[in-house]
């Protein structure tokens, strides 16, 4: 399983929010290089860079940010937050992404993600599976969509797409543990998809756990930030 720390950007600095609201915001570091190279040195092989301020102005807004810290390392880096045309898509490709993170556009737009799919090819673009409740999350997560997490799921399978990011709304920030029943229902059904898991990761026996059911990958934010998860406690994985 592949440990995937994240950095979130507001204002090009590393922060943190509660069930994504802006107004439950934690600021890291005021330098996400400095962050990005102190994973890279502990073992870490990849990043989920998440431009908050992209997600809010629906373009991406710390481009500069992506290519500095794909220029000072080697790390693998998904990008997320504003990609709403193929354009953009390219901006972060050009600026040194090897994979970005398709989120409220794969619900909205499925038609345009399909494009960027047989344009890019399915290993560059994960979709983003925000749920809550088992019911795919829209809106900057504020509203639910009628499509459970399984049928969202699904139909990107026969898309072409691979990779899903699935992410417990309910438990994003919280500390509170993974959804592991949720995680091993959607394995067990739908055993093509390569699934990482996002929200909630919280222990050093959680990263196990989703291990232990066969998740392709798992992000990990604020555990890594508060310490109730070490990067010493993750060199097994890396």
């Amino acid at each position: 399983m592949e440990i995937i720390p994240a950095i979130d950007l507001i204002n090009g600095q590393c922060v943190r929010l509660t069930e994504g609201d802006f107004a439950q915001q934690t600021t890291y570091d005021s330098d996400p290089l400095a962050v990005a190279q102190r994973f890279e040195a502990a073992g870490v092989k990849r990043l989920h860079l998440v431009d908050l301020d992209g997600a809010r102005a629906k373009q991406p807004v710390n481009l500069p940010v992506l290519e500095r810290i794909a220029r000072h390392t080697n790390l693998h880096i998904d990008f997320g937050g504003g990609l709403q045309s193929e354009d953009a898509v390219r901006q972060a490709f050009d600026a040194g992404a090897r994979q970005i993170t398709a989120g409220s556009i794969a619900v909205r737009e499925p038609e345009t993600v399909a494009g960027w799919l047989r344009t890019f090819g399915a290993e560059r673009i994960i979709i983003g599976a925000d749920y809550r409740d088992n019911h795919i999350s829209i809106n900057a997560w504020a509203e639910q969509s009628e499509r459970t997490l399984r049928e969202f799921v699904e139909n990107y399978l026969a898309t072409g797409a691979t990779t899903f990011i699935c992410t417990d709304v309910s438990k994003d920030g919280k500390l509170q543990g993974p959804s592991l029943a949720t995680y091993t229902e959607l394995r067990a059904q739908l055993p093509a998809a390569e699934l990482i898991a996002s929200g909630g990761v919280t222990t050093i026996a959680d990263v196990e756990a989703l291990a232990a059911i066969g998740m392709h990958g798992a992000i990990i934010g604020k555990a890594i930030y508060e310490g109730t998860i070490t990067l010493e406690q993750l060199q097994p994985w890396l």
